[in-house]
């Protein structure tokens, strides 16, 4: 059998674009492969579970209208697939002079973004949240909260609902494209299908490779490392607490999550992993090590941000250090407070002149599209992210 469409990948990207073109094109068949024995495994399910309102990104930007557009069908999702979720806001946290500054500037980014904010001072700040410090905050009431791997597993349902076919425990090991078809083998089966979408995530370059593209990037895979709060701390924040953003760093940093399950989480830090599946602390993938180190963007990357990247790992191994990153906005946690946690892991595109890739990127033949990078908040902008790339797609038979 040929299909329309074979679609690789089980995290919320895959899925999302699976839902979109079966949507689309009532009738047409689909199948969607995914190694693992569930959907949302990896940076889908190890993420922090916030829907995004879209303050961050530059006005009129692509990142800016996704995000807007995402978290309304996201929250229009599960409330039609009864799948909790809260609104609960969130507050970005100035704690110096400078980053006062900044929060200013991110106020009039927010209002060129039509998305809903109010500036409040550090009286307003002690009223709303008495644990948390500040000189002032940003308060967004749009922002929210979910289990994604919930949200994965809905997808999935209604891909198979729409004539679609999810194949879980299906690790690809060869991609060929021909002149009508392109055939995926994972072991000894293989399905055929005239239009092959990859969203591989931390595997996304191995695919590509694996399908006979060049690519001029790898994947590095981050830790984000967190902790979790214990149960007598769950009413220690009503909102999210995040920082405000420092441009010179490639990542945001350490902030107080609110989860949909009523516990509280502290992180993540952000330092290079050494396996790109491997969520304990101390896992290492050789393969995965050696892969990033034969690549020189990898090396030009780790110079670039060597600072931000020494207190970072100082932090990962030295958990005072940790405390002291969350303390700025919570001084009442102890070392006590800081339980386990799995880390998420962030699949990083990384030039090979060292940039770190922040937006979309893609790869393209005559019959696949690989999305190489799907940039933060992916989760938040699946679904018109899928939309997106069913574009990209067409329809079979163009």
């Amino acid at each position: 059998m040929i299909h329309d469409y074979c679609v690789v990948g089980g995290g919320i990207v895959g899925l999302a674009t699976a839902m979109v073109l079966l949507r689309r094109q009532p009738g047409a068949s689909l199948v969607l492969l995914e190694k693992e024995a569930r959907l949302g495994q990896h940076q889908t399910g190890h993420n922090s579970g916030v829907i995004h309102a879209g303050i961050y990104y530059a006005p009129g930007s692509l990142k800016a209208e996704l995000c807007r557009r995402g978290a309304a069908a996201t929250k229009e999702f599960c409330t039609e697939h009864n799948i909790p979720f809260e609104t609960c806001g969130k507050l970005i946290v100035a704690t110096n002079a400078a980053e006062l500054a900044r929060m200013d500037a991110l106020f009039e980014r927010s209002i060129r973004n039509a998305v809903p904010v109010e500036r409040i001072d550090a009286a307003e700040l002690r009223r709303r949240e008495p644990n948390v410090a500040g000189v002032g905050a940003l308060w967004s009431p749009s922002t929210g909260i979910v289990d994604y791997a919930r949200v994965c597993d809905a997808m999935g349902e209604v891909i198979r609902a729409a004539g679609g076919e999810v194949v879980l425990g299906a690790a690809v090991t060869a991609i060929r494209e021909g002149v009508a078809e392109v055939t995926v083998s994972a072991g000894e089966r293989r399905w055929s299908a005239r239009r092959l979408v990859v969203c591989g995530g931390l595997q996304s370059d191995r695919l590509a490779t694996l399908a006979g593209l060049r690519i001029e990037h790898r994947i590095v895979p981050f830790r984000g490392e967190y902790y979790r709060l214990p149960p007598s701390r769950n009413d220690v924040v009503r909102s999210l607490i995040y920082p405000v953003p420092d441009p010179e760093l490639p990542f945001l940093g350490v902030h107080l999550t609110r989860m949909i399950d009523g516990g509280v989480t502290v992180g993540p830090n952000a330092v290079l992993g050494f396996a790109r599946e491997g969520y304990r602390k101390g896992s290492i993938s050789a393969r995965d090590v050696v892969d990033y180190a034969r690549f020189g963007g990898f090396w030009r990357t780790v110079l670039r941000h060597r600072r931000s990247a020494m207190g970072e790992l100082r932090d990962s191994f030295w958990k005072p250090g940790y405390l002291a990153q969350c303390r700025k906005y919570c001084p009442s946690l102890t070392l006590a407070d800081l339980l386990p946690q799995e880390a998420g892991i962030r699949a990083q595109a990384v030039l090979r002149d060292g940039t770190l890739v922040q937006d979309f990127l893609f790869g393209e033949t005559d019959r696949m599209l690989h999305v190489f990078n799907a940039p933060s908040p992916a989760a938040t902008s699946a679904i018109p992210i899928g939309e997106m790339i069913a574009d990209k797609c067409g329809r079979v038979g163009n």
